[in-house]
């Protein structure tokens, strides 16, 4: 194993965070803590009050080698965006001793890469920022149109990171193969998809699961769906339902969405358009610890991604792996990315994104086929022990150990 003393994590977030970003940076850190290095994760303060305990949040085990710094900084995002990075800035370059750096923020990146005298620095990529901020208006709806300026800078910043990082990682091999083409082969760039965590061998999935591993229903129990994480556009939840509008007697479960935010409100009301809301529950945000529960009320898992500036190349969704681990049969959409993880007919069913009539097909089958929807669980149950987080962590410290012998 790498001996790596210390590893400063940047991560420009308020934090806990609800969404996929915090969990992955937190499991991330938590299984290279686990692997015996020292991690300092520098986020941004909780806006909770008291605030919250992140290894509690995450239902994480507090661990010595893991800290949780926070940076400080109030007022506006702009003067908390710069007071951030002047806190990275000093941090990476104090008297503390610090081996490596790694961060998924591109401005974090490209700054650090910047400072003389500075630490080896890697950058995780999860997707090329200008094709992200131009789509992102008709992905999120609280998102806005980003300036022919900003993408500009974004797409320097892309170039320059991608020119100097120390080490560089994707989550698929399609966002390698992507940036590649755009700006050249360069050296220490590797794919690490995100993860899950796996139960232990012999262990079994929660609430309704008996001990042949298989789903206990009883006779006449409607087949239910479901879908567990945020509920914006590009997700695909729409798609499901529609779908589910097309199966009468299929049940659907959707875990996840922020009051705050219209996403909730706007499904609640397509389900009652589309006359099924009767037959879909939704179960709002739900802290990490309770998802695994909530997906083994189901007997089919969908990931129903449209085709986007995201879920095409760049997309290796918690929630994929989540599934996995989860023993039941997924549905989901038959893109690149997603087709890195699974295969047709093999661990999962795939059909064509966007396309609610073919997912409605495939839930169909799935329904009446209680033995294919176990072969399937039960390959991707198999296949899922290749996307643990100690798993990543692995694929991590084999380019850290690139990343240092190039610095020495």
């Amino acid at each position: 194993m790498l001996h790596v003393v210390t590893i400063l994590y940047f991560a420009d977030i308020r934090f806990p965070l609800e969404r996929a970003n915090g969990i992955q940076t937190m499991e991330t850190c938590h299984a290279l803590a686990r692997r015996g290095h020292d991690v300092h994760l520098v986020v941004r303060p909780d806006r909770h009050t008291p605030s919250r305990d992140p290894f509690a949040y995450y239902d994480l085990p507090s661990i010595a080698r893991l800290a949780v710094e926070r940076a400080p900084g109030g007022g506006p995002p702009p003067a908390r965006r710069v007071g951030y990075l002047a806190y990275a800035a000093a941090r990476a370059l104090g008297a503390r001793r610090t081996d490596l750096v790694m961060t998924r923020d591109l401005t974090v990146a490209s700054l650090l890469l910047r400072l003389p005298l500075r630490p080896p620095v890697v950058y995780e990529s999860h997707g090329y920022a200008p094709e992200v901020a131009a789509a992102l208006p008709t992905l999120v709806s609280t998102a806005t149109p980003p300036s022919a300026s900003k993408l500009a800078r974004l797409a320097k910043r892309e170039s320059f990171v991608w020119r100097h990082a120390d080490g560089y990682v994707t989550i698929t091999s399609g966002l390698a193969s992507a940036q590649n083409a755009r700006f050249g082969a360069r050296a220490r760039v590797v794919v690490v998809p995100d993860g899950a965590r796996i139960p232990a061998s012999g262990a079994r999935s929660p609430a309704t699961e008996a001990s042949d591993g298989t789903c206990r229903r009883d006779a006449g129990t409607p087949c239910t769906v479901g879908y567990a994480g945020h509920l914006y556009a590009w997700k695909g939840v729409d798609v499901l339902l529609e779908a589910v509008a097309q199966v009468p007697g299929v049940r659907c479960l959707v875990a996840g969405g922020q009051d705050e935010e219209p996403d909730l409100a706007r499904l609640r009301a397509l389900a009652a358009r589309l006359g099924v809301e009767a037959r879909v529950t939704f179960t709002g945000h739900l802290p990490p610890s309770d998802v695994p529960g909530v997906l083994a009320q189901a007997d089919v898992l969908a990931l129903p991604n449209p085709a986007s500036a995201i879920s095409t190349h760049a997309t290796s969704p918690l929630k994929l792996f989540e599934y996995m681990a989860a023993g039941r049969a997924i549905v989901a959409s038959n893109l690149p990315a997603i087709r890195e993880v699974l295969t047709h007919d093999t661990n999962a069913l795939l059909v064509a994104p966007g396309d609610p009539g073919a997912l409605a097909a495939a839930i169909r089958r799935l329904a009446g086929d209680p033995a294919l929807r176990e072969t399937l669980a039960s390959a991707a149950r198999t296949a899922v022990a290749e996307y643990s987080w100690d798993r990543r962590a692995e694929r991590l410290e084999a380019l850290f150990t690139e990343v240092r012998a190039s610095n020495r």
